[in-house]
């Protein structure tokens, strides 16, 4: 049987108290275990995962990652958000939090982008929907364009599910 999903990731971080009050203040993310100083496993609001994100500390004195620019490496990690109300309001926490780096309309998919206090990257998205994917969204393919939320929330609500039909299986 094929690989299903991804369970969980795993970042070396300098400092995990600092990144876990990052994960925690900023995503929501929830602690379900920790090893003081040296380790703690989160779980996201809605998952079913024993742990979704482990960060482990490598120390103060670790170099920033050089991954895309000298070395191979992970580029980034992205989380689904229910509903673009969520995304705004993950924009604002981001833009306090002085993280907010980009935020794209990839037509099917609204993305923010942002860096944790080390300097990793991530992405936070809503999916459009299945059945709000028309032909005219189709022959935007693979664009990347500058996000207007509060024109994406004008046009498909606030409140609308992303991602049903997508990454979220259509109800039974």
């Amino acid at each position: 049987m094929p690989v299903q999903r991804l369970n969980h990731a795993v970042l070396y971080v300098r400092d995990v108290e600092r990144s876990l009050a990052f994960y925690r203040d900023v995503l929501g993310f929830r602690v379900t275990a920790e090893i003081p100083g040296r380790a703690v496993f989160l779980q996201a609001e809605g998952s079913t995962n024993d742990h979704d994100l482990g960060l482990f500390a490598v120390g103060a004195g670790a170099g920033a990652s050089d991954a895309g620019r000298r070395t191979v490496g992970l580029y980034h990690l992205a989380w689904e958000v229910d509903t673009l109300a969520e995304l705004a309001r993950v924009r604002d926490a981001l833009v306090t939090a002085g993280a907010l780096v980009g935020a794209s309309d990839h037509a099917t998919t609204k993305a923010l982008y942002a860096q944790d206090p080390d300097g990793l990257e991530f992405e936070v998205s809503w999916l459009l929907p299945a059945d709000l994917v028309t032909p005219e969204v189709e022959a935007q393919g693979m664009t990347t364009r500058p996000l207007d939320l509060d024109a994406e929330i004008a046009r498909y609500g606030a409140r609308t599910r992303g991602g049903i039909g997508v990454s979220v299986p259509l109800p039974a």
